[in-house]
């Protein structure tokens, strides 16, 4: 197992550090605190994780695991070697299951993918190149239909071998978020950089989608994208530029465009509502990647890929109020934070990819 600092042998204070005065909004920026103890390690069996690339919690407060087993080939895998190289580690199935006292409840293997999700009905949504759905203890019972056709490269550059508006996953699935009382589920399928595709979640039925700014599929640019320049406004870029994720809050529906350091707001039929940015300055792989909700419903949390905080994002008038984390490996750090995902009683769960492989719980205070 990777070896974390002494930290993890007891909880650390990690205050979501406020913003400046100019940038507070609302209330007071809630107080999280890093926990060592979850989830307990080392995991059974000489597992470890790869990078984690999907987090989610259900209805039990179960929080799943999604990672690139994969990720580790010979790293951190000696164990698994002919003949072995040491007494740990082997590869942990793809999926794996904990529950709030940090106990392994469910692991089972699957293809790696990105983005994992359980619905009210208690079934698992993983998605790769398309979404298969499982029972808990991993029994798979569908599996949504895809393009028979996968993008054709020309010159170089990736072209649409297929149509834009094709009404099927024609991609990987990046991003998902459920609408139960609908009876739908926004994917984000990373074909053309990212489409916006709204399914029937009980018939895999096709029903909508759009692009950046609400475009019809039909008009998303072909590739290559442009490369990101902080130094030109944010709406010269027409279609999402790439690692593209999805938060259904209510009527509105959040669209994290990471390489264009941006959140685009929509109404649940596509129409655009607004858009905000988040560290605009970043480049590299961009800053807003994962997304998730607070107890309350007032704050946006928004994983932050390249600079390694959670930021605070009031939803009210998309102001920053604060952050959470640093880079680093310690207990409480991020390294190419990934997921975020919150329980009912509104604690924080992190997950990072390769260098850290690991995820992380924050308590909610007073």
């Amino acid at each position: 197992m990777r070896l974390l600092s002494a930290a993890l042998c007891c909880a650390l204070l990690v205050l979501a550090e406020p913003a400046p005065r100019a940038q507070q909004a609302g209330s007071a920026v809630p107080r999280l605190t890093f926990d060592g103890t979850w989830p307990k390690l080392p995991l059974p069996n000489k597992w470890t994780f790869g990078g984690v690339t999907g987090l989610a919690v259900d209805n039990d407060d179960l929080i799943w695991v999604l990672h690139r087993p994969n990720d580790l080939n010979e790293t951190e895998n000696f164990a698994a070697l002919n003949p072995p190289q040491a007494e740990c580690c082997v590869k942990a199935p793809a999926v794996l299951a904990f529950d709030r006292e940090g106990n392994l409840v469910h692991s089972w293997d699957t293809q790696q993918g990105h983005m994992i999700l359980v619905d009210s009905k208690d079934q698992v949504w993983v998605g790769s190149n398309t979404f298969r759905v499982y029972t808990k203890p991993g029994k798979l019972v569908a599996e949504m239909p895809r393009s028979p056709q996968a993008p054709g490269r020309q010159g170089g550059a990736a072209a649409p071998a297929i149509p834009a508006d094709i009404e099927m996953l024609a991609g990987g699935v990046e991003g998902a978020s459920f609408d139960e009382r609908a009876r739908e589920v926004y994917v984000i399928d990373n074909y053309l950089a990212g489409r916006v595709m709204v399914f029937d979640m009980d018939t895999y039925k096709f029903k909508r989608g759009w692009g950046a700014y609400g475009k019809p599929l039909k008009d998303i640019a072909p590739m290559p994208r442009p490369k990101y320049d902080p130094k030109v406004p944010v709406t010269t870029y027409k279609d999402f530029l790439g690692h593209v994720t999805v938060l259904l809050v209510g009527n509105d529906v959040y669209i994290a465009d990471r390489q264009a350091n941006r959140i685009q707001v929509f109404a649940k039929q596509g129409k655009f509502v607004r858009e905000f940015a988040i560290a605009p300055e970043t480049l590299g792989d961009g800053s807003a990647v994962g997304l998730a909700l607070s107890k309350d419903g007032r704050l946006l949390f928004v994983g932050d890929h390249m600079n390694n905080v959670v930021w605070l994002v009031n939803r009210q008038d998309d102001k920053i109020m604060g952050r959470v984390g640093y880079l680093g490996r310690n207990g409480g750090g991020f390294n190419a934070l990934h997921m975020v995902a919150t329980d009912s009683s509104g604690n924080l769960y992190t997950g990072e990819v390769d260098p850290n492989n690991r995820v992380q719980r924050f308590l909610l205070g007073s």
